[in-house]
């Protein structure tokens, strides 16, 4: 890779070079550390997070849905009280994934996360396709939360005996998974509350990355206080009947229990490991990135790895299995002991710690957003900076206003579903991009290295990544190739023709900019 260009292979085409090579060429222009440097130093992003923020950051981008709800229902509909072991399998595979991010965020400190990250080891297409893809996990992600939300605010108004209309706090469409179609809800109409807290956030996340930091760091504290009051009572209430049997048997289909049901689970429950990649997304508003980043990553992973494991073992143990296929699986669990108060303090916990979740999958995607339309990938609105409160707010608009939509429409399965298959393929590609960039640059400067050498881990990650891409449910692949299609239509249509890295005029003058 060449240290004096911004980019390689994007050249104008040679005299000798044939039309069909020039076009596929640039296809796989990748990105050079020069050009990395230079929007480093002349981003208007400001920079005011430190190790500590990160941290928190990744807590409330990973612990949300995925502990509080989608552990319920892989328990009851795949795996039984072996979800734990889905836990263990999803969450080796994320720590793999993590250290990768450690690695390339130490090379590569600025916004952009996998997408950055595959455009400078993968191509331009490769690029593309996972910034499409991480519209998935964040945009997705973010609507899969606040449906989750609006069902813990439904339960904590009823501890007061206030009941809201399922008309205006559940999705008006389902999904039938015996025809795999959406089906129409009789008389549901918008889930309201998740619409208008998608609003609120995203007015949040325009004033600031300081400001929005500081509500995160509140939030991930009630909702880290919460869960350990709920494992440290609940372990006392552990029934050792609900654990027989531990794997269920097979009940005829692939994702319904056994081997195959446990392995089904993980890549649902892989859900509840996204998040720590969006550290990676605030890289130019970090101070010290090639530090700060990889300590944000990998300890925000341990201790949420620790916390997931501790409440399945919790969960599964008070109640039998079956019965937590609930959209509050932890008040099941809760009712089943007995302890309203604790309800109470659990629901109000969850209520501010969901939006954690919320408020960070909001933060990750305009940034995305900003990353691609510097680069001409994506439309050059989402790269204005609010001259005020220096934030992209366009995108955060754009954003807030899609997931907004979503959440108030679409079910939590399908959602959650959605957001795992994208991010497995983020992954994959990560991991992979350590491998390529071991080679192309193996003299560039790593304030951070994967242990175990080049090969192990990024060879392991990127086969689990695919194995879990494998069990994932038929629907969801499909659904991901659809999105796939649609964004390589939007590609070959506008991104490639305003793509920075393949204008020739741009190229030049980025070239002289360069020395």
């Amino acid at each position: 890779m060449s240290g004096y260009e911004f980019f390689t292979s994007g050249a104008p085409k040679q005299a000798h070079e044939s039309t069909w090579k020039y076009h596929l060429r640039k296809l796989f222009t990748t990105k050079s550390f020069d050009s990395f440097e230079v929007e480093k130093e002349t981003s208007d992003l400001k920079r005011t997070l430190n190790a500590f923020d990160l941290i928190m950051i990744g807590l409330g981008g990973i612990i949300g849905t995925g502990i509080l709800i989608i552990t319920g229902q892989a328990a009851a509909t795949k795996a039984g009280p072996a979800v734990v072991i889905s836990f263990v399998i999803s969450g080796i595979a994320a720590s793999f994934a993590a250290l990768c991010y450690s690695e390339l965020s130490s090379m590569i400190p600025v916004a952009g996360s996998a997408y950055t990250y595959v455009y400078a080891t993968l191509g331009e297409l490769a690029a593309w396709i996972i910034g499409w893809s991480l519209i998935l996990e964040y945009a997705v992600g973010a609507s899969t939360i606040a449906v989750g939300w609006s069902a813990y605010f439904v339960h904590f108004f009823e501890h007061f005996g206030i009941k809201f209309s399922p008309s205006w706090t559940s999705a008006p469409l389902v999904f039938d998974h015996s025809t795999g179609y959406l089906l129409r809800i009789p008389d549901a109409y918008i889930n309201l509350p998740a619409f208008l807290l998608i609003m609120f956030l995203t007015f949040i996340l325009m004033l600031g990355i300081r400001e929005s930091a500081t509500v995160n760091n509140i939030a991930v504290t009630l909702k880290v206080f919460v869960i350990l009051l709920f494992v440290i009572v609940g372990i006392t209430k552990i029934n050792p009947k609900n654990y027989d049997p531990f794997i269920p048997p097979n009940e005829g289909a692939f994702s319904k229990f056994g081997i195959t049901g446990i392995l089904s689970a993980s890549s649902v429950v892989f859900f509840a490991y996204i998040g720590f990649d969006s550290i990676s997304t605030t890289a130019q508003e970090t101070k010290n990135p090639q530090r700060n980043l990889p300590i944000g990553i990998i300890t925000s992973l341990v201790i949420c790895t620790i916390l997931y494991v501790a409440v399945c073992v919790v969960l599964t143990g008070i109640v039998h299995y079956p019965e937590l296929n609930d959209p509050a699986p932890v008040n099941v669990a809760i009712n089943a002991m007995g302890m309203g108060w604790l309800g109470l303090i659990v629901d109000f916990g969850a209520l501010a710690g969901l939006i954690s979740g919320i408020l960070v999958f909001l933060m990750g995607q305009p940034r995305i957003f900003y990353s691609m339309a510097k680069d001409g990938l994506f439309f050059s609105i989402a790269s204005k900076i609010h001259p005020k409160f220096k934030t992209p707010y366009i995108s955060t608009i754009i954003t807030g206003l899609i997931c907004a939509i979503i959440s108030s429409l679409l079910p939590i399965g399908v959602l959650a579903e959605l957001t795992s298959v994208g991010t497995l393929l983020a992954f994959l590609l990560v991991n992979i991009g350590v491998l390529v960039l071991r080679f192309t640059a193996p003299n560039a400067p790593r304030k951070f290295k994967v242990p175990g050498g080049p090969y192990l881990i990024p060879i392991m990650g990127a086969l689990l990544d695919l194995l879990l891409l494998l069990t994932a449910t038929t629907a969801s692949l499909i659904r991901l190739l659809v999105w796939m299609l649609i964004g390589l239509v939007v590609y070959f249509l506008y991104g490639r023709s305003h793509s920075v890295a393949n204008n020739s005029n741009q190229y030049m003058k980025n070239k002289e900019l360069s020395g």
